[in-house]
């Protein structure tokens, strides 16, 4: 399908690796002019992109940052994708709520939910101007809190009811916004040796390898494996695109059949 996107520029913050990566790439090889924004810029979001921007997204003046220099660079923004999200490994608690601190709750909700209000606030103007489109990526841990650490699903549970705020004071006003819930995908989060799955495994005293074999069973996929990045990118640019003209305010789950309820 020709998502008629050639000619858009679009803002996609954690566009590094993972779902962020695959957003940038797909909505590049699509004919949009991309800007890539992460903490850490790496090669292959180099080769993609029309621009990248270094900054740390949690904070109001690493947003202002990339949202000026997407503005500089593509003269206004069509897309605006908030896919930035998650915590550091070396911060995830593994603990129940009475282990998590101010400290780690705010780090969530900086990331998952400050993030996108700072960068939608800066972006809106010209989304405006352009009746553009914003995809938030939130998570099933919205509806399923206890899945994840403390503090991890209720932020992701605030994002999707933001996305919803939003839809319902800009979409008259020809800005779609939509959001995007997926369930495990197959990211660094957990295939790295060094990030979230791999310090569950050591937790619970199996092989990071035997953990990652049971998460079809773990989480109940009906389809009996993890998403892959790739397929929650085609689902943002769908929904970023025209052919999606009157998707507002949605949000779309993308999980393989974790989530059994309507």
């Amino acid at each position: 399908m020709d998502l008629d996107l050639t000619g858009k520029t679009a803002v996609v913050t954690g566009a590094s690796r993972g779902i962020g990566l695959a957003v940038a790439e797909l909505l590049a090889a699509e004919g949009v002019r991309v800007v890539g924004a992460a903490r850490t810029i790496t090669p292959e979001l180099e080769k993609v992109a029309a621009a990248t921007v270094s900054a740390d997204l949690s904070t109001s003046e690493g947003v202002r940052t990339v949202v000026d220099a997407a503005l500089d660079h593509l003269g206004g923004i069509d897309i605006l994708v908030n896919n930035v999200g998650g915590s550091d490994v070396d911060r995830l608690a593994l603990g129940g709520f009475l282990d998590s601190t101010d400290e780690h709750w705010q780090r969530y909700l900086d990331l998952n939910l400050f993030s996108a209000v700072r960068a939608t606030r800066a972006a809106l103007p010209s989304l405006l101007e352009r009746r553009g489109a914003i995809v938030n990526v939130s998570s099933i841990s919205a509806r399923l809190p206890a899945s994840g650490p403390a503090g991890y699903g209720e932020s992701k549970a605030a994002l999707t009811s933001f996305g919803k705020r939003l839809s319902e004071e800009f979409g008259p006003r020809g800005v779609r916004v939509n959001t995007v819930s997926p369930g495990p995908v197959g990211t660094r989060v957990w295939l790295a040796d060094d990030h979230f799955a791999a310090t569950i495994a050591a937790a619970q005293g199996v092989s990071h390898a035997d953990l990652l074999a049971s998460l079809p069973g773990r989480f109940g996929i009906t389809t009996g494996r993890i998403t892959e990045p790739q397929e929650v990118a085609a689902l943002i640019a769908f929904l970023a695109s025209a052919k999606a003209a009157n998707i507002v305010g949605g949000e779309i789950v993308i999980d393989g059949g974790v989530v059994k309820t309507a």
